[in-house]
């Protein structure tokens, strides 16, 4: 009897399990990002938009009574979803739909919900505030993210390690200084953020076409009410502006310029874990390995660095999404077209979504990055024989050796022991090479003084510290709110 290797559960099996699954929700996603972009902080939202709105408009005169703002208050999270979509479902229209279902909760205040506002006014402004807390949230991550991270070069700052240029080992580092080059590239990311989360604008309170006209015809024309009436709203909502002019909808380059801000994180996230994958393959760093974790299914001595490589695949999504906004912005005629819709209800919660994983990922990683100091040692003394000769040399020709002669032995010994470590597969043995030729008698009491690694590192300890301390501590000493709010929610698998 054969199986058929087609058949698909029949109905009433599985059904729980036949809808897609998005990953970047169910998998990876923390609670607070979710949230941002769920449906109760979307729809709550647009309903403190409308009570921004009536308060306004009672504020400068118009016929709308606190009773009613008091109604919309009170019901503000009282929202039935699905009396909302068969409103949608008659209407044909999101925005009337939740309209009819606020005023279902607040009869009072029907007449007055919506009061000269477009579908945008509560669609874009959301939108903004939603841009504005995912941020302040990214903010957040990246300073608990250099926090940790800046510890960890601190730590490091004096530990000589093989610096490597084309893949190549190069002259000597440390590792702290090398983690300093990671968190430079977070700085600049988080001063990005910084500047994108204060110059951002809410989009007011503009009309149909960004012209304010139904709004004049409420006020009978008074052009200071109008404006008022804007800034009042912005300030209600938490915002110090308005966009200057707007259409129907706010500018889209400000959603191309914080997903390149978003793109710049994973990118400088990308940079770490992509280091950290190489010297995970030198057995030099680790990222966290838990007590239970299976390393490969097949393979079960295998400990891959399967965090990093999760960084370095949501944040390769990250950056490929600025030109979809950039697409979006270009193609906006005149003053708006409904094709930019779609989209940015994927690309702009999902960006956000991810960054804020990569960032959790990142804070994991480094508070239990582990380094190997016998390993790295071991790697350093491999090449440092052969980086240690200018000094070795130097040393002979200030006890009176001859250059030329000098720099012939080192050549000459130098190939020598490239052929043991490469024919072979032997130890450098360059050192012991040197120590018994007299030529280089003048060094032989203080070869091991001459490499020792520390020697080799330049500037690099002091740097580090000196980037700590000038760059990286007065920055977390401003932003120490952000280290003070604990995460609800950490990293998921």
């Amino acid at each position: 009897m054969s199986f058929d290797y087609n058949v698909q559960p029949p109905e009433g099996t599985l059904d729980e399990q036949k809808k897609y699954s998005h990953p970047l929700i169910d998998r990876y996603a923390s609670k607070e990002m979710s949230y941002v972009f769920s449906p109760a902080c979307k729809f709550t939202t647009w309903r403190k938009l409308w009570i921004a709105l009536a308060r306004g408009e009672n504020e400068l005169g118009l016929d709308v009574s606190l009773e009613q703002i008091k109604e919309m208050e009170d019901n503000v999270f009282n929202i039935d979803f699905k009396l909302a979509g068969e409103y949608e479902s008659k209407f044909r229209h999101d925005v009337m739909g939740h309209v009819h279902a606020f005023g279902e909760v607040a009869p009072k205040a029907m007449p007055i919900i919506h009061l000269g506002a477009t579908s945008c006014y509560v669609g874009d402004n959301t939108d903004i505030v939603q841009l504005r807390d995912a941020m302040l949230l990214i903010k957040r991550k990246l300073v608990k993210a250099l926090d940790v991270l800046s510890s960890f070069a601190e730590k490091f700052a004096d530990m000589p390690t093989l610096g490597f240029t084309h893949y190549q080992p190069a002259q000597l580092t440390t590792v702290g200084k090398r983690a300093t080059l990671w968190c430079q590239d977070l700085l600049i990311d988080l001063e990005r953020i910084e500047t994108e989360i204060e110059r951002l604008p809410m989009r007011g309170v503009k009309g149909t076409t960004g012209t304010q006209a139904s709004f004049m015809e409420l006020f009978d024309g008074d052009h200071e009410k109008v404006k008022t009436l804007n800034k009042r709203v912005c300030e209600l909502m938490g915002f110090k502006k308005s966009i200057a002019v707007s259409g129907q909808t706010y500018t889209r380059k400000i959603d191309y310029n914080i997903l390149t801000v978003l793109s710049g994180i994973a990118q400088s996230a990308y940079k770490m874990c992509g280091d950290i994958r190489l010297l995970a393959n030198l057995k030099e760093v680790e990222e966290p390995f838990a007590k239970s974790q299976i390393g490969s299914s097949a393979m079960a001595y295998k400990r891959n660095p399967m965090r990093s490589e999760r960084v370095c695949s949501l944040a390769r999504y990250v950056m490929s999404l600025p030109p979809a906004a950039a697409q979006t912005a270009a193609g906006q005629w005149f003053e708006r077209t409904l094709d930019d819709s779609a989209i940015r209800r994927i690309y702009l919660p999902e960006a956000f979504l991810a960054t804020d994983v990569i960032l959790n990922l990142l804070e994991n990683i480094s508070d239990g990055l582990h380094v190997w100091p016998n390993v790295v040692r071991k790697h350093v003394m491999e090449e440092l024989p052969f980086m240690s000769t200018e000094v070795i040399l130097m040393e002979c020709v200030k006890a009176g050796g001859d250059r030329q002669e000098l720099h012939e032995g080192v050549r000459v010994h130098s190939m020598a022991a490239g052929a043991v470590v490469k024919g072979e597969g032997k130890p450098n043995d360059l050192m012991e090479r040197i120590a018994k030729d007299d030529l280089f008698k003048a060094v032989h009491d203080k070869l091991d003084t001459l490499i020792d690694p520390i020697l080799f590192v330049g500037r690099a300890p002091e740097q580090t510290k000196e980037f700590l301390e000038e760059e990286i501590n007065p920055v977390l000493e401003r932003l120490a709110d952000c280290l003070a709010v604990e995460s609800t929610d950490g990293i998921n698998i």
